[in-house]
């Protein structure tokens, strides 16, 4: 992987859309949970203000932004609240995404997801810190692995359970962050070499490989044609920079 410095007018040449994850490139990883009975309270976090205005900036220069990420509807709405004219949501892993107020759903796995939860909902297990509210996917904070999640998803061989490092994301196997680029591809009628996309955990490994130009901010946990940094706004600023330049040879 190169250094996102090295990267070139030619390297965006063709790029219309910038795909971003959150936890990790836009905000660090963690989320802060506490679940009591039928109250569950966690921490919603906020990206720098200067990276809000890098993402105005990306807009203002033309290129359409796609923010994806795990994480529910509601929370990414109250994260991105600013930049909401400015940029589509796809979440819970690829399963939607919201467009200046219209949802499209990517996939139905209502019934499957339901099996597996039915089954989850009886592990009773202190390292278990909370169930992320969510509409399509299951998302179980816990301090540790846990076997007996692992087991349970097991059971189901088109489902799919990814640990992070806090949680489990459970889903089905057509869930994926690929898929839901994809389909966003096609709702904006752009093709595969016009999508750089920027990742740093497990679950954007499948995003990273189906686009033209991938951009990683942990190389021990995915590859890309590039590493940067967390924050992501050294990302944004060299796509910028680059931008500018290629702008002054067309001059």
């Amino acid at each position: 992987m190169k250094d996102i410095t090295k990267l070139s007018s030619e390297d965006m040449e063709h790029v219309e859309l910038i795909v971003l994850d959150v936890d990790g490139v836009l905000v660090p990883r963690g989320t802060i949970i506490e679940q009591s009975g039928n109250r569950t309270m966690f921490e919603t976090k906020k990206i720098r203000e200067s990276e809000i205005e890098y993402i105005k900036k990306m807009h203002e220069a033309g290129y359409k932004i796609n923010i994806s990420s795990g994480r529910s509807l509601f929370m990414l709405m109250d994260m991105f609240r600013e930049v909401l004219p400015f940029v589509s949501l796809t979440y819970e892993n690829g399963s939607a995404t919201w467009n200046k107020g219209l949802v499209v759903q990517h996939t139905n796995r209502f019934s499957e997801i339901e099996d597996v939860r039915k089954q989850l909902i009886k592990i009773v297990d202190k390292r278990i810190k909370g169930w992320e509210p969510k509409e399509f996917i299951i998302t179980i904070h816990t301090t540790s692995r846990i076997n007996a999640i692992e087991k349970i998803v097991d059971l189901f061989p088109d489902m799919q359970c990814i640990w992070n490092g806090e949680a489990y994301d459970i889903m089905h196997k057509s869930q994926t962050k690929a898929n839901g680029i994809s389909h966003l591809r096609d709702m904006l009628e752009l093709n595969s070499n016009e999508v750089l996309a920027i990742g740093d955990n497990y679950n954007d490994k499948d995003m990273l490989d189906v686009v033209d130009l991938a951009i990683s901010a942990d190389c021990d946990r995915v590859g890309g044609d590039y590493y940067v940094p967390m924050p992501a706004g050294v990302m944004m600023w060299k796509i910028l920079d680059v931008s500018k330049e290629k702008k002054d040879e067309n001059i």
